[in-house]
Parts: structure tokens; C-alpha cells; sequence
């Protein structure tokens, strides 16, 4: 199988993660700087890595709408979608980011230390939701069988 890639994207920054080729596991890529060299950069990686899913955090409210920065990324996604040839989804991102921050704050990381490479968590995190609810869903279809 080939991996999936996971964004989270930002207006400054844009982190992205991949999976294993197993896709069990979502680790942290790289952060790309937001402007418009962004889309031929994840369109280079989709091509060098092989990538068969893009996955997309798509900011929501707590009550699951979609969030003010909704529209910005969902722009971002249909340019995406026209630079690459594999699939582009959305996927929910409560909360990734604020989960990032923490987790590396846990892990004794400050805050500026942390600037370059918080988007790369939060995209793992992305990524591996995703990927969980496949192997879940996988395992379920197993079930009924």
C-alpha cells in the first residue's frame, strides 16, 4: 500500500505527516511556509512519496459546523485537488492543534521551540484519526463477514 498524507493547514504554516506504508502509524513530515509555492509542494511530495489519500483537517466548531477558517480551507483543498491526481478528503481537526501544543508542552517543549514543527504534530494527529477510523471500519467489515 502506498502512505497517506495528512495536513493541517494554516495561514502562516502548513503541517504535513504521512503514514507507514502499512498505514498503522502517522509520522511528522515537514512544515511548509502558507503562500502560493504551498500547493506545488504538497503536489511534489504527493508525487515523490507516491501518495494515495490526502487527508485535509477541516476546521470545526465543537457542535461540528464548520469553523470560521472553514472557507479559507476548503480553497485551499479544491487547489489541492487540481494539482494532484489522488484523492483529496476532509477530515474533523477539533481541537488538533490545542492537542499538539499540549502534548509537546508535556513533553518539556516551549512554546518557541515548538513554532517550527506544532503544525506537523497536529497534522499527525489528523492523520492518525484518520487512519484509525479506517483499521476500525476495516475490522468491523471483517466482523460481518
Amino acid at each position: 500500500m502506498n502512505p497517506i498524507l495528512g495536513i493541517d493547514f494554516g495561514r502562516s504554516r502548513i503541517g504535513v505527516a504521512i503514514s507507514d506504508e502499512l498505514r498503522f502509524l502517522a509520522h511528522p513530515l515537514e512544515t511548509i511556509p502558507a503562500g502560493k509555492n504551498a500547493v506545488d509542494r504538497i503536489a511534489a511530495i504527493v508525487r515523490e512519496r507516491k501518495i494515495d489519500v490526502v487527508v485535509v483537517g477541516a476546521p470545526r466548531n465543537m457542535d461540528g459546523t464548520l469553523g470560521a477558517a472553514a472557507d479559507e480551507t476548503m480553497k485551499f483543498v479544491e487547489k489541492l485537488r487540481g494539482a494532484v491526481s489522488c484523492n483529496v478528503v476532509t477530515w474533523d481537526e477539533r481541537l488538533t492543534t490545542v492537542a499538539a501544543n499540549r502534548a509537546l508542552r508535556e513533553a518539556g517543549k516551549k512554546t518557541r521551540e515548538t513554532r517550527g514543527y506544532v503544525d506537523q504534530v497536529a497534522a499527525q494527529m489528523i492523520l492518525q484519526g484518520f487512519l484509525d477510523r479506517q483499521q476500525e471500519a476495516a475490522h468491523v467489515a471483517n466482523l460481518q463477514q
